[in-house]
């Protein structure tokens, strides 16, 4: 035994310990992310060819399309010279017909005995390939290549010897070269758009969309790592995602209603990730934990007292928030009440600061949005009247703002947004323009940028992680022709870089590109649908996108099945009973000849009246006269009167009921004669 233990663990050894088990098959990456790859890259709908791989570099695409379509040498070169390369000496013609043509010719180089070699024509559609021929001193054109097709060339235009342009192309491929020259052009022009694209390193290659929502996504928010995505719309819900935990069926795995019949506008995250300001339509702002659990609600003013910096909160609905992105403990709110608020977290029941705008008359414009500058250090607000204005953070400072720009938009600011250097702040607004401003001169913007279609009052902007970029949202017109899209603009230049399509029929509302993970956030939807599209690069993003995507969803088991259990209250509510099963109803219909619309059997066997036993019964009758006719009517056959007198013997004999009762009164019973009248009828 112990022999054939050592010779099995020999045996044994020379095998894995995988061997005879079955690995379990994983999905390719490459499929996984084609299977997300966008279709249309810019607003002008460019196909994309669908290749194997996930993604290719713009030096990898040019080298291909090189391959594919190899560009004529266009080199500045002296007319006495030969233009393009030549067979090299020694190779001979390519046939027989070639080599008696030079001959024929003699056609023959002025710097050395060897031949000249002569590329032929094609001889399918007789354009010429390679290089065209060079003219040859002792032959004019007409009698190298036979009688001239078409109009003469046009003179070559030299000076110093050197050819200006391109050599003309060669006779009968005119059309040809035309068509080719165009899809040189058009592919030219898209290579241009992609070099332009991944000159910024745009993620564009990949799309996902976190659904779930059914009316647009207005408020966005992704913490500080990249790992957890807050979304939250008009349908009065906040939807929380989380990559790590996430498949690809990109599921939410919470989703909260912070205020009960108002719209969530706006969703912030802390410093440090581990809280959230949720910011609807009602005068109250909730703050959650990183679980989605309610730490606490900020209390609400009075709303009758006429001074708003003596209320202990906002008295109408909420329009912005945003948390402070250096301390951990103070948040900034704006509302329809007028006014801006700073509040500690950690007291809920009266505010900080309130921050009075600045008006040209007195009353009550709402703040439509606010904003924090990257330092923490100030505040900008758009107001109802269409004005810009600024506050510095410093001691002893009021509602006055330091930085106060009237007019600055024809209609409401939807958005506002600091650049990270302090320089630049842009301004969106509901008239359809972004505006870039100098901070240190804001007077006039820096640029305007135009029909950019805004119907929504949450629509912002936001920077790429260098800030060599701002991106924006449109909206979809009532008579338009481009759905929502999201607009690139150059800093530098001011310039608008590119625009991509994200719906055809929905609305790009919130935006944002993260630092971290280098992906695209838009928010989109209408009064039906809402989502978040997710843009990425397998090449350039990092996790995020990339995680969810490839982690395949767990497939069920029996252990997943439960039952739900059955609750039955007889004596509740008629409001909340539960429906009557009708199966019961249902068979009660069946067996009902009425309702049923049953046709009616023939009557078979003996029987009056109807059917015989149609009831089913037990009676003793029904049985006698199923069983052949045992019982006999015959009383319709007998006269009434007589069948009567032939029980008046017995009846005489033997008295039980009524004959005793008139022995004394009534002895001898007395029967009605029979009339002669009826005896005749």
């Amino acid at each position: 035994m112990a022999d054939e233990a050592e010779i099995y663990d020999g045996v044994r050894a020379q095998f894995p310990l995988s061997f005879g088990k079955q690995a379990k098959s994983q999905t390719n990456l490459e499929q996984v992310h084609n299977a997300t790859r966008r279709t249309t890259t810019t607003a002008t709908d460019v196909k994309l060819e669908a290749s194997p791989f996930p993604s290719l570099s713009s030096s990898s695409k040019s080298w291909l399309n090189s391959l594919k379509n190899p560009k004529p040498n266009h080199e500045h070169k002296s007319s006495s010279k030969i233009i393009g390369p030549t067979r090299p000496a020694g190779f001979g013609p390519r046939n027989d017909n070639e080599e008696q043509d030079q001959d024929d010719k003699g056609g023959s180089s002025s710097s050395g005995n060897h031949k000249l070699q002569i590329p032929p024509l094609d001889e399918e559609d007789g354009a010429m390939i390679g290089p065209p021929r060079p003219a040859v001193e002792a032959k004019t054109e007409e009698d190298e290549y036979g009688e001239m097709i078409g109009p003469p060339r046009p003179p070559l235009e030299e000076e110093d010897g050197l050819m200006i342009g391109p050599p003309p192309p060669p006779s009968g491929s005119m059309g040809s070269d035309s068509e080719d020259d165009m899809e040189e052009e058009e592919e030219e022009e898209e290579e241009e758009e992609e070099d332009e694209q991944n000159k910024y390193r745009i993620p564009l290659s990949n799309e996902i969309v976190l659904k779930g929502h059914t009316k647009v996504v207005s408020a966005l928010a992704v913490d500080h790592s990249g790992s957890r995505v807050l979304s939250g719309s008009y349908d009065y819900t906040v939807r929380m995602y989380d990559f790590q935990g996430m498949n690809a069926r990109l599921q939410s795995f919470r989703q909260l209603e912070p205020s009960e019949g108002h719209q969530v506008r706006s969703l912030s995250w802390s410093p440090t990730a581990d809280r959230f300001l949720c910011v609807t339509g009602s005068a109250q702002a909730k703050i959650y934990d990183r679980d989605g659990l309610t730490l606490g609600e900020f209390v609400r003013g009075d709303m009758y007292i006429r001074d708003l910096k003596n209320t202990k909160g906002h008295i109408s609905g909420l329009t912005c928030g945003e948390w402070h992105p250096k301390t951990k403990e103070t948040i900034l709110t704006s509302s329809e009440d007028g006014s801006l608020r700073l509040w500690d977290v950690n007291d809920f029941k009266s505010q900080k600061q309130v921050i009075k705008p600045k008006l040209a008359r007195p009353g009550r414009v709402p703040v439509t949005t606010c904003a924090w500058d990257r330092e923490g250090k100030s505040i900008a607000g758009g107001v109802g009247d269409g004005s810009i204005q600024i506050w510095n953070l410093k001691p002893g400072w009021g509602s006055r703002p330091d930085i106060y720009v009237a007019n600055a938009h024809s209609d409401d600011i939807t958005g506002v947004k600091f650049s990270s250097d302090g320089r630049i702040l842009l301004s969106r607004s509901f008239d359809g323009s972004l505006k870039v401003w100098d901070l240190r001169q804001m007077k006039e913007p820096l640029k305007v940028f135009d029909d950019l279609p805004n119907n929504y009052a949450q629509t912002n902007i936001a920077f790429s992680p260098d800030e060599q970029l701002f991106i924006t949202g449109t909206s979809v017109e009532k008579d338009g022709t481009t759905g929502g899209m999201l607009c690139f603009f150059d800093r530098g230049k001011l310039e608008l870089v590119s625009r991509v399509g994200i719906s055809p029929t929905y609305s790009v509302v919130q935006c944002g590109w993260h630092p971290r993970l280098n992906q695209i956030f838009a928010t989109v939807g209408d009064k039906r649908e809402g989502g978040t599209h997710i843009l990425y690069d397998p090449t350039l993003s990092e996790r995020g996108a990339l995680v969810c995507v490839a982690r395949a969803p767990r497939k069920k088991s029996v252990d997943d099945f439960q039952a739900e259990p059955v609750i039955h209250n007889p004596h509740a509510l008629p409001l909340f009973r539960d429906q009557p099963s009708r199966k019961r109803q249902r068979e009660k219909v069946l067996n009902d000849p009425l309702k049923s619309h049953k046709p009616e059997q023939p009557i078979s066997g003996p029987g009056f009246g109807g059917k015989i036993g149609s009831t089913k019964g037990s009676l003793l009758t029904q049985y006698l006269l199923k069983q052949g006719g045992l019982i006999k009517e015959t009383w319709m056959e007998e006269d009434p009167r007589e069948a009567i007198l032939k029980h008046a013997d017995a009846a005489a004999k033997d008295p039980k009921f009524i004959a005793p009762a008139y022995a004394d009164t009534q002895p001898e019973t007395l029967f009605a004669e029979p009339d002669a009248e009826e005896e005749d009828k």
